[in-house]
């Protein structure tokens, strides 16, 4: 059973410095984010639109965090058979 959206175990993310409304779970930075903030039913946040982070209860529904960017390919260098490299 899904809490219903106006639950007040389960608030809305809204972004104290910009208003948005797009969150994103955040990465845990320390020893003291990994096993502090659960101990108080916290989770740090990022707002997907400032990038402003913040602790917000767990409750809050949020999304997951976003994949790592995609890393470049590198780009196949064609030999040239008839070049001199020094």
């Amino acid at each position: 059973m899904s809490p219903s959206p106006d639950s007040p175990f389960s608030p809305l993310y809204q972004c104290h410095d910009c208003g948005s409304e797009v969150g994103f779970r955040s990465r845990r930075r320390s020893l003291t984010e990994r096993y502090l903030l659960p101990l108080f039913l916290l989770q740090p946040v990022r707002c997907g639109e400032c990038f402003r982070r913040d602790y917000r209860p767990i409750f809050t529904r949020v999304s997951d965090r976003l994949s790592d960017t995609p890393r470049m390919m590198p780009k196949k260098h064609t030999v040239t058979p008839n070049r001199n490299v020094a």
